[in-house]
């Protein structure tokens, strides 16, 4: 089953300091399995942005270079995605999601991914499916 990476979780486990770190290196270890894991284009360069800025550029590259493992599968957001991004926006006016979260979120209704790995509180928040009543499976 296919499990979305969010920038939260690929922070947590880069970050020893962070407080999720145990639980993020604990499920990256136990579902590091090529074509598992799944992330957005938009989330790997949030991710290495952010890196990038709180820990530094040798530890954006460490994290650059884990992605060139083929671990992750890293799927482009598209045109379309974006245009129902933009309506995930519209639709949730009382959510301060991102760009990011809203693309993302697109993605996963795209490919029909039912589980996130998230600290990322939107992502408990949004709902998928008909009528938007059914929940992500939020990892860890």
């Amino acid at each position: 089953m296919p499990l979305f990476v969010d920038t939260s979780a690929f922070y947590a486990a880069a970050d020893r300091s962070d407080r999720h770190h145990e639980e993020a290196a604990l499920v990256f270890q136990t579902r590091a399995i090529p074509g598992e894991l799944v992330a957005t284009d938009h989330v790997v360069v949030e991710t290495w942005l952010l890196l990038r800025a709180r820990l530094g550029r040798v530890a954006a590259m460490r994290y650059w270079d884990a992605l060139a493992t083929g671990v992750v599968q890293v799927v482009g957001v598209g045109s379309e995605d974006l245009a129902r991004a933009r309506r995930i926006a519209r639709d949730w006016p009382d959510r301060d999601f991102s760009l990011v979260d809203c693309t993302s979120f697109a993605v996963i209704e795209r490919l029909g991914i039912e589980e996130a790995f998230a600290f990322d509180v939107h992502f408990r928040v949004y709902r998928v499916g008909p009528g938007r009543k059914r929940p992500l499976r939020v990892v860890p």
